[in-house]
């Protein structure tokens, strides 16, 4: 007998192009997929992740941040297993975290602890990042809890961060390792090859934090 597929909520605030690569992940995983995006969320009308979703006959629902005491509600009607939060700007609400604790993962485009926090997200972090003269950039994937970026991380892929790099092609660079760091995690946290122990513990990611070295790189700071 067949494990029933995990049922998986994409929240978004932007374009979607992180959404995109699990999209594209899922699919090409073909009857192996561990999941099915039930539902795309963003808090945004107009977010262009919402249009990839109706593209590809996924529910999308814009729910504006004066409704977010809804979310929960949402989720339990979609029957929503899972949570990947792909550029999400809002904080999640605390009953939700609770409901999915060890089952709500993030992407931050930097290599967390550093460069996290409340306003620490796109061009801010890559602004933030080359003014520091950091010679290491990139994506950390980690579960969610109440406080932005503070949750226990997954595993990251470190880039190089180029002497003549613009906020913008650091963003690309790491985007990049993004899209195909953070799909492959939500499918293994999906399929139950991750989980999140009581004492905080990210078990499972071995796979993942295996790929972190990138050859001549520095060490990060």
């Amino acid at each position: 007998m067949s494990t029933p597929r995990a049922r998986l909520a994409i929240l978004a605030s932007g374009g979607g192009s992180n959404l995109q690569s699990i999209l594209d992940h899922l699919r090409n995983l073909g009857t192996a997929s561990p999941a099915e995006v039930a539902v795309v969320i963003s808090d945004r009308f107009a977010a262009g992740a919402l249009d990839r979703a109706r593209a590809a006959g996924i529910l999308a629902v814009h729910l504006p941040t004066s409704e977010s005491h809804t979310l929960a509600a949402l989720l339990e009607a979609q029957d929503v297993t899972h949570i990947a939060l792909a550029g999400y700007l809002r904080l999640i609400p605390a009953e939700v975290i609770t409901a999915f604790a060890g089952r709500i993962v993030n992407v931050h485009p930097s290599l967390l602890p550093a460069f996290g926090g409340p306003g620490m997200y796109g061009r801010h972090v890559h602004e933030a990042v080359l003014r520091a003269g950091i010679r290491v950039s990139g994506p950390t994937v980690h579960f969610v809890d109440t406080r932005y970026d503070e949750g226990a991380i997954i595993a990251q892929r470190p880039v190089p961060v180029q002497a003549d790099d613009t906020p913008a092609t650091l963003a690309a660079r790491v985007l990049a390792a993004e899209h195909q760091l953070y799909p492959r995690i939500v499918a293994a946290l999906c399929a139950g090859r991750i989980t999140l122990a009581a004492d905080g513990t990210v078990r499972g990611a071995e796979e993942f934090t295996s790929e972190q070295a990138i050859p001549g790189a520095p060490p990060v700071p």
